[in-house]
């Protein structure tokens, strides 16, 4: 197993938070950003975690390719809808932002989406989701992303991973947290793999020339990523055809770049990246405790369900992540060595030491 060192949470959320400020960040952004990033390694999604640090947002921010006060403008509003422009900003605080907004706006009306254009990328998809469930509401947010992933049937990367997160609230089982890639896995997953010296599993992506690869270097370096779904005779056009529909709602809806349009973190000029975000009120549809106490006959039910030899559980979506959170909150979060030695690079380029030491 790669080597990982752990770090208490607080402690590397204050750091990420001073990384951001050093970089003219909003005090107040900043820890909006350094929560989100955190957020993913607490719950083991440590491919949209701080390993992105410098590799995307301060290398952009150094090099005035995202503006770091993040001023969000008013495009169009009505009681339910509302489209911003992100004003090319840091994509964790725009998303924060805008999904706040939603969800005031969901509060009055019952339902509500706000779009976004002119931002960049926003970490995990499933914390904006999450923000609806202590308002008992059902959040759902989309984004496209930089082109990554190949067509069924195409060579080139035409399409970002273009993430679907939805979260609805349950009463004494943990929420349904749906957050996942429309391709197969991101393209983080691989940077991973390739830090840690780990070859991907077969169906992960293609190499230049088309053919499957479980070299992650010859995914990320003139490759792609496949669909969710992998090839096409194991139906993989069905992912293509949810990625495809993430980029028109987030992309071509809200105005900002789509398809191969959407900015690669080393172009110059704005990413243009586009979100996609919802907020349903839930007791405007039925009471709550009773929507909860369904939520929760349906997980029990699903658990309860005989296993496959072997196998001691069924999850629903959300579960594992949940207790890591809870587990990593109370033990520290472990980092891989080599993103520790990122994050020390990273500091020494903003001029903001990563001295932290690990439990």
């Amino acid at each position: 197993m790669p080597e990982s060192l752990i770090y208490p949470v607080d402690a590397l959320k204050a750091y990420v938070a001073s990384y951001f400020t050093a970089l003219d960040v909003p005090e107040i952004d900043a820890h909006i950003a350094a929560d989100v990033l955190v957020s993913a390694d607490l719950r083991g999604i440590n491919s949209h975690g701080v390993i992105r640090l410098y590799s995307y947002y301060g290398d952009r921010l150094l090099k005035g390719q995202i503006n770091p006060y993040s001023p969000l403008s008013v495009l169009k509003e009505s009681p339910a809808t509302l489209a911003l422009d992100g004003g090319n900003g840091l994509g964790q605080v725009v998303g924060y932002r805008a999904m706040s907004r939603c969800i005031e706006l969901a509060e009055k009306a019952g339902l509500a989406i706000t779009t976004v254009r002119n931002s960049n990328h926003y970490g995990i998809a499933g914390y904006y989701a999450m923000m609806a469930l202590p308002e008992d509401m059902i959040g759902i947010s989309l984004t496209n992303s930089q082109p990554l992933v190949a067509a069924t049937f195409g060579l080139p990367a035409v399409l970002g991973t273009n993430p679907i997160a939805v979260a609805m609230p349950a009463g004494k089982q943990k929420p349904f947290v749906l957050d996942m890639a429309t391709s197969i896995v991101t393209i983080g997953r691989i940077a991973v793999h390739e830090k840690s010296g780990q070859p991907i599993p077969a169906g992960w992506g293609i190499n230049a020339q088309g053919e499957l690869t479980r070299d992650p270097a010859e995914v990320r370096h003139g490759g792609a990523l496949l669909p969710l779904g992998g090839p096409a005779e194991l139906r993989g056009y069905k992912g293509y055809g949810l990625s495809l529909l993430v980029d028109l709602l987030s992309g071509v809806l809200s105005g900002a770049a789509f398809g191969t349009g959407v900015g690669h973190p080393s172009h110059r000029g704005n990413a243009d990246v586009g979100h996609f975000f919802a907020a349903i009120k839930i007791d405007n549809f039925r009471p709550v405790d009773e929507f909860k106490a369904n939520m929760d006959d349906y997980i029990r039910a699903l658990k309860d369900t005989p296993k496959l030899p072997g196998q001691e559980r069924i999850f629903v979506h959300g579960e594992k992540e949940f207790e890591k959170a809870e587990k990593y909150q109370s033990e520290g979060v472990p980092l891989l060595v080599e993103i520790v030695d990122a994050l020390i690079e990273a500091g020494k380029a903003a001029g903001v030491p990563f001295d932290l030491k690990p439990l």
